[in-house]
């Protein structure tokens, strides 16, 4: 009796289990469907074929890659690490000054194909204390392009190819125009002279027929390689004080230049040191 009862519970166990695990499908019954269901639905399965996949985006709507990369962020150009940026040699040509990040303390884009600093240029960036634009194609600079630098204290614009100097920012220490275009007309009497930070000023390799007003501040200045055909008592000394010394001034560079400087001994005489030049 106890068999025949686990045999009629395992009986009906397993009947329960088959009708949980197969469940029959249901069947379409004649008319539940609307007339022209399955043409249409075979009309759309062909059309969704003929269009080409979602990830897979029509060739003549891709953007078209810059022939140049003057659209480029400047960082992606040039190297920006802790508020410097390097722009030298940059490949496509820059021929203008790049947009430089906020906070840009120190800018060097030597060697490219600037052609002009324009009065904006560096006008947001007003934290920068160096810019160095040597080996550039530079022939004009527009007034005030440097008025709102007050924190800048080197200029480097050697190897382009001025022909007139700007207004400079006060605060700079050293100034560096070596190998330009620039005479004596294209250099202001007073494009110096508020400098009074001034330490180095380099313009060697130029045109310039006289020795533009020096600072007292400066300590180092190159040149040579001019047209400067003469000196006076007032270019280094002061005519009208005998007993005045020029102490800082530790090294002059007049070699290249037309003028004879033993023909004016009493140019020199409030200086420690000599220039370096021509004296026969």
């Amino acid at each position: 009796m106890k068999a025949l009862l686990i045999t009629c519970l395992l009986a009906l166990w397993l009947t329960a289990a088959s009708a949980r695990t197969f469940v029959p499908e249901p069947r379409l019954r004649p008319g539940s469907l609307p007339n022209g269901y399955i043409s249409e639905y075979l009309k759309s399965r062909r059309a969704r074929r003929a269009l080409p996949p979602a990830d897979e985006p029509d060739a003549s709507m891709a953007p078209k890659e810059s022939d140049s990369g003057a659209d480029l962020p400047t960082c992606l150009l040039c190297v920006c690490l802790s508020g410097s940026v390097y722009c030298e040699e940059v490949s496509p040509d820059m021929t203008s000054v790049p947009l430089l990040p906020k906070e840009t303390a120190y800018l060097y884009a030597r060697f490219n194909k600037i052609k002009k600093i324009g009065k904006n240029d560096f006008g947001d960036t007003v934290t920068l204390k160096r810019i160095d634009l040597t080996g550039n194609v530079i022939s004009e600079i527009d007034d005030g392009a440097f008025s709102k630098l007050t924190l800048l204290e080197e200029l480097s614009l050697a190897e382009n190819r001025l022909v007139k100097l700007p207004a400079l920012p006060a605060k700079l220490t050293s100034f560096n125009a070596n190998s330009n275009l620039l005479k004596t007309k294209g250099v202001k009497a007073n494009a110096f002279k508020k400098l009074t930070s001034l330490a180095n000023l380099y313009l060697a390799n130029n045109q310039l027929e006289a020795v533009p007003f020096i600072p007292e501040s400066v300590r180092i200045l190159h040149l040579q390689d001019n047209n400067i055909t003469e000196v006076n008592v007032d270019t280094f000394c002061k005519s009208d004080n005998s007993y005045y010394l020029r102490l800082s001034l530790s090294e002059v560079r007049m070699d290249g230049n037309p003028v004879v400087l033993s023909k004016y001994p009493d140019s020199f005489t409030c200086m420690k040191v000599l220039p370096v030049g021509r004296y026969r």
